[in-house]
């Protein structure tokens, strides 16, 4: 096995089984998670930072169990501490190692970037399969619910104006004996995935950096700087729609649509499965895209990316979520699944060739829009109809694309004039040999 494509299954397998706890919780305690994104240097060894940002992740589920602030707060700060330097360098070592293949194999760079990512998200996306099986089996076990009233479901789904949350449909609390067998298993994945990317993971350079003389670490200040300086660049603040995109889209699934239309009509116990759905379709789009971005190009899964979730989003806001429509609470997610499959691959393959020369300021960048993306969805969360929120979601997605497309447009603009230019200095050299 390659050297490269090993390193990558040892990443990939540490945040499955890191983030199976993350998931798996999440879909059953929708919290606001405050994202402390700190810009992280991670040029010389992502891998110390893959190491460092995980140590704070396997505590997060025993606070989060509960619903005092007292604890949600602070390890919701944790939990963003550690979050902001571990995707950074994931971010970037994913892009050096597709890079440094590309190169030893005369291969191009952003279809092996791309092809890598997809293999990342294949495997990690898989996390939100286990967690949510784990926690539908042991909690399994609780008594289950009765009949949902058909007063409450007309105040599901996009009519649900936060009404949909009435103590008729919830399942009785898990016994205490579960919760803890659940943490249990939860903890022992998280230590798992961090023993297995500190043993096995290996540190990389940036060749690129290296040869261009840079012979140490740049302080923490500096990384910084240039991460406000790349601000400069256009593209950047165009493309900032994209992650801030993405934290939305991601925010309104794990909140809303698991509270407003699958507890609400169906129940909590659903949940897990249902968001099994998402997660497992999820995956195998993402190592599907990253194979066909070589042939249709980034452009084309960007635009079915859009055109699912637009989909998606009208049928939401059209639907009337029943219990006898089993089948739709699973479409849904499976077809949203699809679509994030797109935004997760080829964002984070566009910014990593894009800005190829700043990655660490750029992943970075990149983190911290998502990461608000998360912040405004959760904070008008409780305030918003769930109508309003999709319409949101309609409006961000329309300005992402936009945005996105401009930068594609200016892009094949600098293509044409390099084109034009080596074009013409051939023509200007032979009239100048003519004339001499």
């Amino acid at each position: 096995m390659e050297r490269s494509l090993k390193n990558i299954l040892v990443l990939s397998f540490g945040f499955l089984l890191l983030f199976t706890a993350y998931w798996g919780l999440q879909t059953l305690q929708v919290g606001v998670i405050l994202p402390f994104e700190c810009l992280w240097d991670s040029k010389n060894s992502p891998s110390f930072s893959l190491n460092g940002g995980k140590s704070g992740e396997p505590e997060a589920p025993h606070a989060r169990v509960s619903f005092l602030r007292y604890t949600l707060i602070p390890t919701s700060i944790l939990l963003g501490l550690g979050a902001a330097p571990l995707w950074s360098a994931q971010g970037t070592y994913l892009t050096i190692m597709g890079n440094t293949h590309a190169e030893k194999r005369g291969k191009v760079r952003r279809d092996v970037v791309s092809q890598y990512f997809g293999i990342f998200f294949l495997i990690y996306q898989s996390s939100g399969v286990f967690g949510n099986l784990i926690s539908s089996l042991v909690f399994g076990q609780t008594p289950a619910q009765g009949a949902i009233p058909e007063k409450q479901l007309l105040h599901c789904g996009a009519s649900d104006c936060l009404m949909a949350t009435a103590s008729t449909n919830s399942t009785n609390r898990p016994s205490q004996e579960l919760i803890y067998t659940l943490l249990g298993i939860y903890t022992g994945t998280g230590f798992l995935g961090i023993l297995l990317t500190a043993v096995f993971l290996k540190p990389v350079r940036d060749t690129q950096q290296k040869s261009e003389g840079e012979k140490q670490a740049s302080p923490f200040w500096s990384t910084l700087l240039s991460t406000v300086k790349l601000f400069r660049d256009k593209r950047l603040c165009l493309l900032v729609l994209l992650p801030l995109y993405s934290g939305f889209q991601q925010a309104f699934l794990a909140g809303d649509y698991t509270r407003s239309y699958i507890t609400c009509a169906l129940g909590i116990q659903f949940v897990g499965y249902v968001m099994i759905c998402f997660s497992a379709v999820n995956a195998l789009c993402s190592v599907l895209y990253g194979k066909l971005a070589q042939y249709t190009g980034r452009t084309a899964l960007f635009a079915l990316g859009a055109l699912i979730h637009l989909s998606c989003i009208t049928g939401l806001l059209l639907w009337k979520p029943h219990p006898r429509q089993l089948p739709l609470f699973f479409v849904f997610p499976g077809l949203w699944g699809a679509a994030d499959a797109v935004w997760q691959t080829q964002n984070n393959a566009l910014f990593g060739v894009l800005f190829e020369k700043n990655k660490e300021a750029a992943f970075a960048s990149y983190r911290l829009w998502e990461a608000l993306g998360f912040v405004i969805a959760f904070g008008y969360s409780m305030f918003l109809c769930v109508s309003v929120k999709l319409y949101v979601l309609l409006g961000v997605l329309s300005l992402a694309m936009a945005a996105y497309g401009t930068v594609e447009y200016l892009g094949s603009k600098k293509v044409a004039r390099l084109l034009t230019e080596e074009q013409t200095k051939p023509a200007e050299e032979g009239v100048t040999k003519t004339k001499t």
